[in-house]
């Protein structure tokens, strides 16, 4: 059952995050983990790490966790672990942050640009049928991997992109950095594929107080390799490389604040819930937001819906002290960095959505009040 929303008066001020009301419900545990921190001095690799990773195992059921420094560090390091890199072919969606293109580019592969489902934002699958088919035409790469994109904290649909992936011999490495706490088919985001990467950026669903990030992998002998080449490819005495790595490594004190705060995450992830049941309830029928199956259970790291002409709408909600944000404004194809990976034809449902999404407040800390609030804002924003 969905948690009840804070009582907070509703003229307060809208924030579109909040991780101040977050951090006073726990600071004092936090602090005290400071001060443990500062006694022992393991800055890097202290025993904050172990317990962080221990408990994402436990909250995910996946075999492994592997804490690491940044979210696209946990993206990069699968790929190389699995030894992509020149003439390898990964897939990944066109609509998604520039960190998803440029893991794949860091890790020496080439980006693969698959459109979008334009009901759900997550990539589609018969356009990543046909891209395999493609590159399968081709002589100069090699089809490799997927990595769909769990976009605003819905899964993918990690069946069917499982089915293609098996059909082609591709291994799927999901990207989850806007995504823990989601589900699917009952199954936690972390087990949904062999390998999910996740962030610990403080607006994350499950974040941390700085960079960092977290590798959940299915098979434990994955989750070791990715300890050696997060600490630069070394062994076990860490005086030689045995394989080529990075420094991919996460503070002390980024995984005691994630520790901490996976002791409040079900009700965090319930009063999301909560909230975004109430957006479903008043926009349903007249804002087209994202759609979920009945085998979905969406963690709502963002609430986005469609707007026509957006850019005013936003300037109205602004006006009526809404903040909203937008995820994103720019398909992958379209930035300069990518242009050469860009499809003849372009990626109409990415290039849609781009001029059309906006997020609205999302975080455990909204009242219904201010619920309420956002949606009569929106709706009148509508109508004028």
């Amino acid at each position: 059952m969905a948690a009840a929303l804070n009582a907070l008066p509703g003229d307060a001020p809208i924030q579109f995050f909040d991780l101040k009301a977050q951090q006073a419900s726990i600071r004092p545990a936090l602090e005290q983990r400071w001060l443990t921190i500062l006694d022992h001095g393991r800055y890097i690799g202290g025993p904050e790490v172990d317990e962080c990773e221990q408990k994402l195992c436990e909250f995910t059921g996946a075999a492994d966790a592997v804490a690491v420094g940044s979210g696209t560090q946990a993206l990069v390091m699968p790929l190389i672990a699995l030894g992509y890199g020149h003439g390898d072919a990964v897939f990944i969606p066109g609509f998604t942050y520039n960190a998803t293109a440029n893991a794949v580019l860091l890790a020496g592969a080439t980006p693969v640009l698959v459109d979008i489902d334009p009901n759900t934002f997550n990539m589609d699958v018969e356009d990543l049928e046909r891209k395999i088919q493609r590159v399968k035409g081709t002589r100069n790469l090699r089809a490799r991997a997927v990595i769909p994109v769990d976009l605003y904290g819905l899964a993918a649909d990690y069946k069917a992109i499982q089915e293609v992936a098996d059909a082609h011999g591709l291994v799927i490495v999901g990207d989850g950095a806007q995504a823990f706490g989601a589900k699917q088919d009952g199954k936690w985001l972390g087990t949904l594929a062999e390998i999910t990467a996740t962030s610990f950026y403080p607006t994350k669903t499950l974040g941390g107080y700085g960079d960092g990030g977290a590798i959940l992998v299915r098979d434990k002998e994955m989750g070791d390799l990715l300890r050696s080449i997060r600490w630069h490819g070394t062994g076990d005495n860490r005086k030689e490389s045995i394989r080529v790595g990075i420094n991919g490594r996460c503070d002390s004190i980024q995984c005691a604040v994630v520790a901490e705060k996976l002791g409040i995450f079900e009700g965090e992830r319930q009063r999301r819930i909560t909230a975004a049941s109430i957006y479903n309830q008043r926009l349903e029928g007249k804002v087209e937001g994202q759609t979920a199956s009945q085998a979905d259970e969406h963690a709502y790291g963002l609430y986005t819906v469609r707007v026509p002409d957006r850019d005013a709408i936003r300037a109205k909600l602004q006006d009526a002290g809404v903040p909203t944000a937008i995820y994103y404004d720019t398909p992958i194809h379209q930035m300069p960095a990518f242009e050469q990976f860009a499809p003849a034809r372009g990626l109409p449902e990415c290039e849609k959505a781009s001029r059309e999404v906006l997020s609205l407040p999302m975080h455990p800390y909204l009242s219904e009040d201010q619920v309420h609030r956002v949606c009569d804002a929106l709706l009148g924003a509508l109508q004028r």
